[in-house]
């Protein structure tokens, strides 16, 4: 079976909605839900998938949804996703790559043998030229 049908069906939503991809899909699944030749073209191609998917779910026994119980929030919880917010968009939060784990370094000024060794370095350079 091509895909030719499936892809005309297609570019007809996608005209009827003006290029709007977002509605266009919302098209396509309700023409699916009516018209199985195109529902056949639009499914066979993760068919694989869809199956191994369906198996898994029945051989694990989790056919019906996990209900998740939502845990009661405490005062300091709340106040932590602001405090990594307000980290987030203050101005001296630390770049991505450019952070610094180790200790804190002092900017320190040269010593006086540093510079020494630099006036020598630059007297030796001129000297030989």
């Amino acid at each position: 079976m091509s895909r030719e049908y499936s892809t005309k069906k297609i570019k007809e939503a996608l005209a009827a909605n003006k290029g709007n991809a977002a509605n266009a899909r919302n098209q396509v699944i309700t023409m699916a839900m009516e018209d199985n030749r195109l529902l056949k073209e639009l499914v066979k191609p993760h068919m694989i998938g869809i199956v191994a998917h369906a198996v898994d779910r029945v051989v694990t026994g989790k056919t019906d949804p996990e209900v998740l119980k939502t845990p009661e929030a405490s005062e300091d919880e709340d106040s932590f996703g602001m405090d990594i917010l307000k980290a987030i968009a203050g101005g001296d939060s630390a770049q991505f790559g450019q952070e610094n784990f180790g200790r804190p370094v002092r900017k320190q000024g040269a010593s006086q043998a540093h510079i020494d060794a630099i006036r020598k370095m630059i007297s030796k350079t001129q000297s030989s030229d």
